[in-house]
């Protein structure tokens, strides 16, 4: 996963808790969960990238044995 996807997600999840935060300290339901949807849109991206990482890592892997070979 690249850097800026990294920083990407972090600032979304970042934002989702200033949210979510804000929510509760004004009792506005609707601002908390839109900041736990943050959060979470934020970790299912990062999984998904994580995701793309392993694969890519593998594919890197075996295509360097073979070459060996």
């Amino acid at each position: 996963m690249s850097n800026t996807d990294r920083l990407s997600n972090a600032a979304e999840d970042a934002k989702g808790k200033i949210k979510e935060g804000f929510g509760k300290a004004t009792d506005n339901e609707q601002m908390e969960a839109e900041g736990k949807a943050d959060q979470a849109s934020a970790d299912v991206k990062d999984k998904v990238e994580d995701a793309k990482d392993a694969v890519a890592e593998k594919y890197n892997d075996l295509t360097d044995r073979d070459k060996d070979k």
